[in-house]
Parts: structure tokens; sequence; C-alpha cells
């Protein structure tokens, strides 16, 4: 049965990078969480993915990164998974559906995928087809006052309940925060692209 998934990461990062596009040595956006939502055709949640995975380049998360997203060094080096593992688990999760994200962040996605091949590894369902789009255009076009905010704050934006349990930069908070988005527009009579179902 067709399905949309809705999908946040969040990935290392320190104080400027954005502003540098990550552009300093040694500043890799390596996934840190994966969180993911498969929606029905009433954006109804029918099922969630949500992962931790260790970074290979960066492996000591900055204080700026726990900071912004609650994450801590000693979480994820318990419960992170390999990133290949982890990847591999997210793309199966998202096979033979449209993957959207509030953002670009199947970039990020896909650099990660092509890191670890280029380190040797296998990534199962390692493919990221046309169906990875950026739903951010749509949802500001229809929504202006969405613009300036991130994905965990959308809710907020259209003036809607608290979607779930945590907080914004929680990769499955974020998620709920955008499908909250997608149901408040559909439910106001905004047409969807083509495709997504």
């Amino acid at each position: 049965m067709p399905a949309i998934i809705v999908f946040d990461l969040e990935f290392t990062t320190w104080p400027g990078a954005p502003e540098r596009d990550w552009s300093a040595p040694g500043e890799l956006r390596e996934i840190v969480q994966i969180g993911a939502l498969r929606l029905d055709a009433d954006f109804a949640v029918t099922d969630e993915f949500e992962t931790l995975v260790r970074p290979v380049v960066n492996p000591r998360l900055s204080p700026y990164f726990s900071e912004l997203t609650g994450i801590d060094q000693e979480t994820v080096d318990r419960e992170g998974r390999a990133p290949a593992e982890a990847l591999g688990d997210f793309l199966g999760f998202c096979a033979g559906h449209t993957v959207l994200s509030y953002g670009n962040d199947m970039v990020v996605l896909g650099e990660n995928v092509g890191w670890a091949r280029a380190r040797g590894e296998r990534v199962a369902h390692g493919f990221l087809g046309n169906g990875f789009l950026n739903v951010r255009p749509w949802l500001n076009t229809l929504a202006p006052q969405t613009a300036s905010v991130n994905s965990g704050r959308l809710w907020q934006a259209l003036g809607l309940s608290r979607p779930a349990a945590g907080a914004e930069h929680s990769a499955l908070f974020d998620c709920h925060s955008i499908a909250a988005a997608l149901r408040h527009l559909r439910a106001g009579g905004a047409t969807l692209p083509a495709g997504w179902f």
C-alpha cells in the first residue's frame, strides 16, 4: 500500500558550521540520528523509525551539537549503530514510497551513503531514487509563516498543538512536526503535488 515517509536527520555540527556550509577542515555532516514516520493517505502515522548512528570521522560530538540536540556522547557510544547498518535499515524502511524531508536532508543522506561505500561498507537498499523530495518549498508557499522556521517549529508557526513528546532538533519529534503541518494544510484544502501517492 503506498505511503509517504517523512524523515529528518541530526548530523555533526559546530558553532558557525551552517553559515560556513560545513566547509571548515574536518567538518563533515555525519549523521548521528535518523527519525522517520510512515504516513497513510490521511497523513496518520502507521509506523516509525528511529536510530542513533556513530560518526566515524568525528566520533566525538561537539558540545554545540549535544546542546542543540540533547544527544550526548555516552548515549551515542552506547546505542549508536554503524553507519552502513543504520543507513541500510532506514533506506529499507523507505523502499517503494515517496520520501519527504523539510529541506535537503536527502543530500546529507547521500553524502553518508557515499562515505560508507568509500570505506568499503555495503549499504543495503543504498540507491536514493527520485522519490526523495524536499517538501519545504511547497509548504512555505502555502503557509508563508513557516518560511523562517526549522522543521521542529512548524507546528508552532501554524498555531497547532504540540504534535508529540520531545523537542526540536530531535529527529523523530521534527518528523511529527512536519506531519502535523502536512495534516493541517491538507485539512485546509491544500492540493498535494502529483506523485506523492
